[in-house]
This record gives structure tokens, C-alpha cells and sequence, in this order.
């Protein structure tokens, strides 16, 4: 890269050394990653309740369950700035409504937008509610497809209020969908600590607020889409896995 291009890069905003290789699935765990679900559907995910979950392994990939989005599964991994790997597969028939909601708040979304000319931010590879995808790089239902976000959390001072936003640079099968897209207070209705929320829950809110520090979510949304090889590459010293306290 030219010296030249990569001032251009950095003045506007872009993200130049985010460029992950989607060329070939699945993508292998760099060092350093924790894998929250393999090629086996061996998992490291809980409820929303903290029990176990109840996706069934269907060719080793994790199949969400059609409970009218209230069965979301939660990383026992918290973090609070890395990178998300997710391989999905959109189902034939229906939507394939999903999404990956980070930290609970924040959905990238997931949906069978294949071939679709105006993409809204409703749109498979948008910050869900607050930017559409660049383009649409959707491939068809039935195909894997790919993931790969660059998440860095909102800062909040000691009262609890956001004073700087966070920001998400997303890749979807090749294609840059998100350019360090800002985002700030959650926007959805539906996010899993407002819509079907438990005390589980309640705790990592409670926790996550005062250190921004949270899980991921793979979303239930009433449609069967399939997730393999997830993991996540924290990008500081704060990720933990989180374990609640007794009550």
C-alpha cells in the first residue's frame, strides 16, 4: 500500500489493517482466539437464563430454534474491544432472520437480503437500526457465508453515560459493509435485555454497564439459520469468562 493511499485511508476514517481473509471457509482460529463454537458443534454458549441451550447440532453446526426471538444464546466469554468471526448459512425458505448482537445491544445483522437492489438497515450486513451495509454482498440461502467484525465498545464515565462512541468495522463474504460505523445508546426494542429478559441477564447488564465488558449473542428470530466456527479475538487484557454469582 502507498504511502499516499494510506493517509487517504486514515483521513477518512477507514480501517486499514482490518482486512480479514474470507476468500476460504471455514476460517481457522488465529492464535490468541477463543472459540465459542467449532465445526462440531461443540460450544461454549449458555441460555438466557444460564442454563444450557437447547439448539440442536444439525452436521455439526448449531441450528437456531424458532421461539419468537427469545431463545438467543449467550458467549460465556465477556470482552470488551475484539474481533467476531461468524460462519451462518441462511435456510431455503423464510427470512433467515437472525443477527449477532454484541454485548447484547448492538445487532449485525443477519438476513436473506440475496439479490435485493435497495438494502435498508434491516439488511444483512447492517448495524441494525443505525447504518445500512455499503453494499449487499448476501449470497444465496443454503450457502456459508461469513462474518467478521472489528468491535470497539462505547466509553461511559462513572455515572453510566456513553462519552465516546463505539465503533464497528464489518466484512461479509469479502466485502466491506461497515466502515468504523459509530454508534452510541442501543437503539432496538427487541435486544435480549429488553425483549425476554431474565435475572441471568440482568446481572451481565448490571456488570456490563460499569465495565463495558459483555458477551455475544447469537439470535433466535423465528427462522432455522445455521451457525458454525465462532470465535473471538480479544483485543486487550479484559476478557473473561464470566461465571454469575450464586443468589
Amino acid at each position: 500500500m502507498t504511502s499516499t493511499l494510506l493517509v487517504s485511508l486514515l483521513v477518512l476514517g477507514a480501517d486499514p489493517g482490518f482486512a480479514p481473509d474470507q476468500s476460504k471457509l471455514p476460517v481457522p482460529a488465529p492464535k490468541g482466539a477463543t472459540v465459542l463454537l467449532d465445526g462440531n458443534g461443540t460450544h461454549q454458549f449458555l441460555s438466557m437464563a444460564g442454563e444450557p441451550i437447547n439448539w440442536p447440532v444439525v452436521d455439526g453446526a448449531l441450528v437456531s430454534t424458532p421461539k419468537g426471538n427469545r431463545n438467543h444464546i449467550v458467549s460465556k466469554l465477556h470482552f470488551k474491544d475484539a474481533d467476531i468471526h461468524v460462519e451462518f448459512q441462511l435456510p431455503e425458505k423464510g427470512s433467515g432472520n437472525s443477527g449477532v448482537y454484541i454485548h447484547g445491544n448492538y445487532e449485525v445483522q443477519i438476513l436473506n437480503s440475496f439479490g435485493k437492489e435497495k438494502i435498508t438497515k434491516e439488511d444483512a450486513g447492517a448495524l441494525y437500526g443505525f447504518a445500512p451495509p455499503l453494499v449487499n454482498a448476501c449470497r444465496k440461502p443454503g450457502e456459508w457465508q461469513v462474518l467478521d467484525i472489528r468491535y470497539r465498545a462505547p466509553r461511559r464515565n462513572d455515572a453510566g453515560k456513553i462519552t465516546e462512541n463505539g465503533t464497528v468495522t464489518v466484512w461479509l463474504n469479502g466485502k466491506k459493509v461497515q466502515d468504523q460505523t459509530e454508534f452510541g445508546e442501543p437503539k432496538s426494542v427487541f435486544h435480549p435485555f429488553r425483549f425476554g429478559n431474565t435475572p441471568y441477564l440482568d446481572q451481565i447488564r448490571d456488570r456490563k454497564l460499569k465495565t463495558m465488558v459483555g458477551p455475544v449473542f447469537l439470535q433466535d428470530h423465528g427462522n432455522p439459520v445455521r451457525f458454525r466456527n465462532v470465535w473471538v479475538l480479544p483485543a486487550d487484557d479484559q476478557a473473561m469468562v464470566y461465571e454469575p454469582p450464586v443468589k
